[in-house]
Formats: C-alpha cells, sequence, structure tokens
C-alpha cells in the first residue's frame, strides 16, 4: 500500500513517500484487535507536526506513519465490535493514518451519518472530542453560559464553537483575519473578535463582564488577558500551545474572581479510560443528527503532499481542518 512515512526527525519538509505491506488487525497499537479501515482521508494535526521534528510526547520509532485520525470504510472488526465491513466510520488510530490502510481500535471507532463525507470524518474524532471534552468533561459547560475560544476558525475551535451551541451556550470566537472571522461565523459563533484588536475589553462588554468558560488551545502572550476575560467563578480550560510558547499564571491572579485555570488533555485521559471514547461519542453522535456538528473542511491535499500540508498547518494558513485525500485504487 501507498503510505507517508517519516524517516527523520528534520521537519514535515522530508517525509518520505513508500510502499509498504498493509497492517493487519493484531497491529492496533492498543491491546486485543483493531478495526482494518480502507482510508479515504486522514486528518492533518499539530501531532503530526510535531511529530515530524521529535517534539510530541509520543516517540515512535523511526520509521513509522504519522497520522491519528482518518475517514474510511471498514474492511474487517472484531466480533462484538458493533460494525460490520463496509461500514462507513471515522476513527482515532493513534497512529499510521496517512496510508491506504490503517487499524484503529473498535473503541475509537465510529459510524457516520450518510450525509457526512469521508472528508469530514477525518476531522471528527480528534477535534469534537476534545472540544466536548474541554467543555463538559472539564469545563463543566452549563446551557446559557457564555463561552469564548481562541484560534476560532481553526479545526478544534470551530468544533468548540458547534458543541458549545449545540449545549445551549453563547459562544464568542477570536480569530485573526477576515476569512478566518467568515469560518468562524459559520461555524455559529455569536461574536466575533479580532485577536490583533482590544479583544479582552471587547469580551467583556460582550458576556456582561466576564464569559463563563473560555477554551484556549494558543496559549502564548494572549493568555494573561484570557484570565482577566473571564467574569466571577470564570474558567479557562487549556487545550494546547498552537502560538508556540507555554505561558505561565501567578496563581494570586485566580483570587479575585475566583477563576479557574484547567488542563484538559483529552488523548492522555481517554486512553486510560477508553469507555470515555463511547460516552462522547454517543453525545456528539445525539448532536450531529440535531444538526448541530458538521465539521467544516478546509484545505485538501492528495496523500503524496503531506509534506504540503504540514507546512499549510505550520505557518498558520490554514481555516478549518486539514484533510489529506487517499487514493484507493
Amino acid at each position: 500500500m501507498r503510505a507517508i512515512q517519516i524517516t527523520e526527525l528534520t521537519g514535515p519538509e522530508h517525509l518520505q513517500i513508500v510502499d509498504v505491506p498493509e497492517p493487519e488487525a493484531s497491529h492496533a497499537l492498543t491491546p486485543g484487535s483493531g478495526v482494518v479501515i480502507d482510508v479515504h482521508a486522514a486528518g492533518v494535526s499539530f501531532p503530526e507536526l510535531l511529530q515530524s521534528r521529535g517534539e510530541y510526547q509520543m516517540k515512535p520509532d523511526l520509521p513509522f506513519i504519522p497520522g491519528s485520525e482518518v475517514g474510511g470504510v471498514v474492511r474487517s472488526a472484531p466480533e462484538g465490535s458493533g460494525l460490520q465491513p463496509g461500514d462507513r466510520v471515522a476513527a482515532f488510530c493513534l497512529l499510521g493514518g496517512f496510508a491506504q490502510v490503517a487499524v484503529a481500535p473498535a473503541f475509537a471507532t465510529f459510524r457516520i451519518p450518510d450525509d457526512m463525507s469521508f472528508r469530514q470524518a477525518a476531522g471528527l474524532v480528534l477535534n469534537y472530542h476534545t472540544a466536548y471534552f474541554a467543555l463538559v468533561t472539564r469545563g463543566r459547560l452549563a446551557a446559557g453560559e457564555t463561552v469564548l475560544v481562541h484560534g476560532a476558525a481553526g479545526g478544534v475551535g470551530t468544533a468548540v464553537l458547534q458543541v458549545a451551541r449545540g449545549l445551549g451556550a453563547r459562544t464568542i470566537g477570536v480569530v485573526s483575519t477576515d476569512e478566518k472571522e467568515r469560518i468562524a461565523r459559520e461555524a455559529g459563533a455569536d461574536v466575533v473578535l479580532r485577536s490583533d484588536g482590544d479583544w479582552k475589553d471587547a469580551a467583556l462588554e460582550a458576556s456582561d463582564g466576564g464569559v463563563d468558560l473560555l477554551i484556549d488551545p494558543v496559549g502564548g502572550d494572549r493568555f494573561l488577558d484570557s484570565l482577566r476575560s473571564l467574569g466571577r467563578g470564570g474558567r479557562l480550560v487549556v487545550v494546547g500551545f498552537t502560538g508556540g510558547s507555554i505561558p505561565e499564571v501567578k496563581v494570586n491572579r485566580l483570587l479575585l474572581r475566583n477563576t479557574e485555570v484547567i488542563g484538559a488533555g483529552w488523548g492522555a485521559w481517554a486512553l486510560t479510560d477508553t469507555a470515555l471514547f463511547g460516552e462522547i461519542g454517543t453525545a456528539i453522535d445525539d448532536l450531529a443528527r440535531q444538526g448541530f456538528i458538521a465539521p467544516i473542511v478546509g484545505p485538501v491535499f492528495d496523500l503524496d503532499d503531506a509534506s504540503a500540508a504540514l507546512l499549510c498547518l505550520d505557518r498558520r494558513e490554514a481555516v478549518g481542518k486539514i484533510v489529506l485525500d487517499v487514493p484507493q485504487s
């Protein structure tokens, strides 16, 4: 099969296009047999970018096939999984997604609605499970609260907007360009603010004195203003650091308004409590069938152009989810 490999930790420019044997069900990265999937689309995310430089916490032996999530068709599934050959699915495979065939754990493989494309499916698990985990499991979102999300036009940001709206929240998105503002509004943002303006004061005004929940996948130098934009009892949920730098907080800033800073590492939690995959998967499926969930697909690249896809992500050029089309012939 055709696949993309990381053979050296020198960045996305040096990915290799290879022909390798197809994986078998026993090659799942979790105990037991996995679901073998004919991949039609693969999601491109920051873990793959970091892996290409040896900067991600998961450090597989070289060479390896990156790619943590796919959309495709089940070829085979373990007995008792509830999945059948021919099922259209979204799956979180951890590694191996940048290939024509991938293997995912049954607990991380989900049937998709008939009207959802494989490209959309490739952006469903990582982003939407992260969004739900950050909003509900960790952030304790209640209907009627106001949610602000940074990077609101990216894969995680658009997922947060859609999930929060589906759960009855009012939403504020922070973006950096006119095009990203358009995408954030398409994803359901009630208010869109610009990161190069006075977004903190505007957020305080738009939320009547402070937001209830702030989801931050960006980090960097806006972190302090994020704390200042929280209302009484507000929660700031840290999802990642796509802005590059990891901020620090002086905890005395949490006292005046009784605010919280909360970590939300979905993958680390879910892989040690796999029942969470099913719980969040059911919730996301319900929201999708109600019309709230529709992954926004951004730039689409051919599998052989995986390097260009990761460089697009690295340059912060993309809106929505970057996807690789994977040929099956």
